[in-house]
């Protein structure tokens, strides 16, 4: 083959054009140029609205998974922080109901005291106060235990009263406690007087253990519903002029000679919680020995037979 046939030129392959140093050198320029172009004359503001006109639809998708899931550990937070601070305002208002019932039982703790304390200066014998521990346990008396027995002065017989009233008398008494017979009970009478008319009377507690009856009271006697009773003094136990109970219903019948009467106590006979224990009234005086075998020079007056008081005298009628 001649020589002059063959092409001296470099095949395509090995046509590099200009060189890595030369685009670098020529961007490097370029870019330079731009940005200063840029910062001068804001020659790319137009360009990058545009750009960013596009790009937005494209950027909000991307974001929204970003966006959910910060959201939902954003939400658990809220929930779980919701529910902490739920139940720390129930403490609290459970807390607040507590202490609100507590102030308001204090207070009329306080009212009670009060005015047993204004009762018991009215009183002309001593006494002292006492907490109700526990209602017997016999279900067919009404009888409370107190805290105060022999060791603090209590006897037997002694009243027991309220701020309101005549609650019962003690009957039991114990080195440290004692028990009170409440006035509802059916084997207790107290002797009461109307304080309108002055009739005396004796007042006993009902069948049922949540009233009084005034048994012994004509038919024909002036009683009326709503007048107070109160104590008559002449037990020697209870001092007179003490509230007991106020009449709260009449029954007269023609067969019977006797009316019927039911009163409501005044004292609180349900769950009573501070009473005042007085001491009774009348005390037995002391026997003189000396007096019970007198010299036979003299001669000693034939005593009186014993009566009994009327209030106890079964069987008859009429007021005491």
């Amino acid at each position: 083959m001649p020589l002059g046939t063959l092409d001296r030129t470099a095949p395509p392959l090995f046509n590099q054009g200009p060189s890595a140093l030369s685009r670098l050198i020529f961007f490097s320029a370029l870019s330079l140029f731009l940005m200063v172009a840029d910062a001068r004359f804001d020659v790319v503001k137009p360009l990058r609205t545009a750009v960013g006109a596009v790009l937005y639809p494209v950027q909000w998708l991307a974001m929204k998974p970003v966006e959910g899931v910060i959201g939902a550990r954003r939400y658990l937070a809220d929930l779980g922080s919701a529910q902490r601070a739920e139940d720390e305002a129930r403490r609290a208002m459970a807390l607040q109901s507590q202490r609100a019932n507590q102030a308001d039982e204090l207070a009329r703790e306080n009212a009670r005291l009060r005015a047993m304390l204004e009762l018991r200066q009215k009183t002309p014998v001593p006494g002292r106060a006492a907490e109700v521990l526990f209602d017997a346990a016999d279900p067919y008396t009404r009888k409370v235990v107190l805290d105060q027995g022999l060791t603090q002065g209590i006897v037997a017989g002694s009243p027991v009263i309220d701020e309101r009233g005549v609650l019962g008398q003690v009957t039991q008494v114990q080195p440290f406690s004692s028990e009170a017979t409440l006035v509802v009970d059916r084997e207790l009478s107290i002797p009461v007087q109307n304080t309108r008319t002055g009739a005396r009377g004796l007042a006993f507690g009902d069948a049922s253990g949540s009233g009084m009856e005034l048994r012994f009271t004509s038919a024909h006697a002036d009683v009326q519903e709503g007048d107070l009773l109160a104590t008559s003094g002449v037990d020697g136990v209870y001092p007179a002029g003490m509230p007991v109970a106020r009449v709260a219903r009449i029954e007269r019948r023609a067969e019977s000679a006797f009316a019927r009467i039911w009163c409501e106590p005044l004292a609180q006979t349900v769950s009573p919680r501070y009473v005042m224990v007085l001491a009774p009234v009348g005390q037995p005086a002391p026997t003189d020995a000396g007096a019970a075998h007198p010299p036979a020079a003299a001669k000693a007056p034939m005593p009186a037979p014993h009566k009994p008081p009327p209030w106890v005298r079964p069987g008859r009628g009429g007021s005491p």
